[in-house]
C-alpha cells in the first residue's frame, strides 16, 4: 500500500506527518509525505519557529512525484492540518489527479478544525473550505465529535445524535466516517469511545479515558484507521485496531511523564495491537 501524506510537520514532537508517518512505515505501508508546514514543534507550546510553505511549494512537491510515474500506485491521499487556505485546492487538485491516474484510489480528509474544550485554532476561513471545498470529495473522514457538528452545523452528544450527523456527514460525499473523542453524558465514568459508520453499519469502542492531552494523536488515529480500513474494507476490524494501537501509544506515553508522545518506543502496538476492546454494532 502507498499513501500520499498531506499535512504538517515538526521537527520536535509528533503532530502531521511527524506522527502519522512512522506508525504507518511500521504496519508495512510505503508513505510519501509532502509538508504543508515545516515548524520546530507544535503550536501547542505557544512559541514555535520555521516556514509556512506556500501552496505554491507543496503543488510543486507534488507535480514531481507526479512526473516520477508514481501516481498510478499510489492507493490513499491522506491530509491533515491544512496551514494555509490555498492548501485545500492544492489538496482537491492532487486527489483528482490522483484518481484519475488510479481510479481505485481513495481520499481520506481529517478536518482538523479544533476540539470542545479549545474550540477552533486554525485560520478563520479554514473550517468552510473544509466543508464546502475538500469533504464533499473526501471517501473518508475522521473528524472529533466537536468538528463533526461544525461540518454538520449540529451538536450532537447522545449515541443518537451522533449518528444522525454522521448521516449528515455522509450525504455530504464521504460515505466512511471515523468519530474520534465521542463523549455522551450517558457513557461509563472515565471512558471515551470511537464511531465509525459505513455503508455497512455502524460500530463503537469503548476505552479509558486518560488525563492528559496528547497532541498529534488524532493524527495518528487519522492514519492508522485509514490504512486499515484500505487493507480490509472492514470498518469495525479497522476500529478496533486502531483504538487497541492509539491506547497503548497514550498509555506508554503517560507512563513516561513525557509531554510528547512516546511514538517510537510505542511501536510494537501498531505491529501488533493488542485487541483488547470490544467494538460493538450499533446500526
Amino acid at each position: 500500500m502507498k499513501i500520499l501524506s498531506i499535512q504538517s510537520a515538526v521537527a520536535y514532537g509528533h503532530v502531521g506527518n511527524s506522527a502519522a508517518v512512522f506508525p504507518l512505515q511500521r504496519i508495512g505501508v510505503e508513505v510519501l509525505p509532502v509538508y504543508t508546514v515545516n515548524f520546530s514543534n507544535h503550536t501547542g507550546y505557544g512559541a514555535w519557529r520555521g516556514p509556512l510553505i506556500s501552496p505554491e511549494d507543496v503543488r510543486e512537491v507534488i507535480t514531481g512525484i507526479e512526473e516520477r510515474g508514481v501516481f498510478p500506485a499510489i492507493d490513499v491521499v491522506l491530509s491533515g492540518y491544512q496551514g494555509g487556505e490555498g492548501i485545500a485546492d492544492v489538496v482537491v487538485d492532487a486527489v483528482a489527479r490522483v484518481k484519475a491516474a488510479n481510479p481505485d484510489a481513495i481520499y481520506a480528509c481529517d478536518p482538523v478544525m479544533g476540539n470542545a474544550r479549545s474550540g477552533c485554532f486554525v485560520a478563520p476561513a479554514i473550517p468552510d473550505l473544509l466543508r464546502d471545498r475538500v469533504v464533499p470529495v473526501a471517501d473518508i473522514i475522521t473528524p472529533n465529535q466537536f468538528e463533526l457538528g461544525y461540518l454538520t452545523d449540529t451538536a450532537p452528544d447522545t449515541l443518537e445524535s451522533t449518528l444522525a450527523s454522521v448521516d449528515l456527514a455522509r450525504e455530504m460525499g464521504p460515505r466512511t466516517i471515523l468519530v474520534t473523542s465521542v463523549e455522551r453524558p450517558d457513557r461509563e465514568e472515565g471512558t471515551i469511545e470511537m464511531l465509525a459508520a459505513d455503508d455497512r453499519g455502524a460500530w463503537i469502542v469503548t476505552t479509558p479515558h486518560l488525563p492528559f492531552k496528547a497532541n498529534g494523536s488524532g493524527d495518528v488515529t487519522a492514519a492508522l484507521f485509514t490504512a486499515h480500513y484500505r487493507a480490509t474494507g472492514s470498518a469495525s476490524d479497522a476500529l478496533a485496531r486502531t483504538a487497541s494501537s492509539v491506547f497503548g501509544l497514550l498509555e506508554q506515553t503517560l507512563a513516561s511523564g513525557e509531554r510528547e508522545l512516546q511514538l517510537v518506543e510505542a511501536q510494537e502496538h501498531y505491529a501488533h495491537p493488542r485487541m483488547e476492546f470490544e467494538v460493538r454494532q450499533v446500526r
